[in-house]
């Protein structure tokens, strides 16, 4: 007795069936990928500078958030390319920023930055996005109506900012 080919003994409708479960299995399974790799593609995980170069070689594999005080006279301008240092602390960190906009207005000397992208084994944080805030811009100045100066000193961005290492994604 020879070989018989399993649909020789199928309806037309079981196999019209089994050709729509064939294709709706293959789209479920590729959409399951893309979403995949959509979230982790967008997770991030926030580190201060010092945990950063305590990471060693898990650093390079990762998308992170790094938060600092941009380091006065550190900012080299090139059109929408950016390098500046971050401060924390005792600790710095080269970035370079070269992302689609242009670095906010807020951008400066002083400022708080939050840096987000690769560190690279060169030692250069390599950010594609930037967001800063200047901590004077909306407090009232000291002589002011309304502005007493505080006996506290001001809260750099990793005190605000939660500390840890958590995935925070966008």
């Amino acid at each position: 007795m020879g070989f018989l080919p399993v649909g020789l003994f199928m309806s037309s409708q079981a196999k019209t069936y089994l050709k729509f479960g064939g294709a709706t299995a293959v789209i479920l399974m590729l959409l399951s990928y893309l979403a995949y790799t959509g979230v982790q593609d967008s997770k991030s995980y926030y580190v201060t500078i010092k945990e950063l170069h305590k990471m060693g070689d898990g650093a390079y594999s990762k998308r992170l958030r790094v938060a600092g005080n941009v380091q006065p006279g550190s900012i080299k301008r090139t059109g929408i390319h950016v390098q500046f240092v971050l401060m924390e602390e005792d600790q710095t960190l080269h970035v370079d920023y070269t992302g689609t906009e242009a670095p906010p207005d807020t951008f400066k000397d002083d400022s708080q930055a939050l840096a987000d992208g690769r560190f690279d084994r060169d030692g250069v944080f390599h950010a594609k996005q930037l967001q800063a805030k200047c901590a004077s811009k909306y407090a009232p100045q000291p002589g002011t109506p309304g502005g007493t100066p505080s006996a506290e000193p001001a809260k750099s961005m990793t005190q605000v900012q939660r500390t840890g290492s958590a995935a925070v994604p966008n």
